[in-house]
């Protein structure tokens, strides 16, 4: 899953709750918000599918590069010193 199928799925998604707002206010028959609301519904699932797919093909990267991030601030000193001034601010 990359993240362009995963932004893709997510614009789907927010496509269909935007036409479905506009239909509502539109005074469209219950019937047919009825069914663009299932519509939603099927693609906010597909979405968090999706969603679930990229976390778990990505986790590894996710959780190595704090730890690399945490490892490098603690050995050099003018971080430290920066982190301070910051804190004080």
């Amino acid at each position: 899953m990359t993240l362009t199928e995963l932004e893709h799925a997510e614009k789907c998604m927010q496509q269909q709750w935007h036409d479905l707002v506009m239909a509502e206010q539109q005074g469209n028959a219950l019937e047919v918000l009825e069914q663009m609301y299932d519509a939603y519904i099927l693609l906010a699932e597909e979405y968090n599918r999706c969603l679930e797919v990229y976390q778990q093909e990505h986790q590894s990267r996710w959780r190595s590069a704090p730890q690399r991030a945490k490892s490098t601030r603690l050995n050099d000193s003018s971080d430290k010193s920066d982190a301070q001034v910051k804190l004080a601010s």
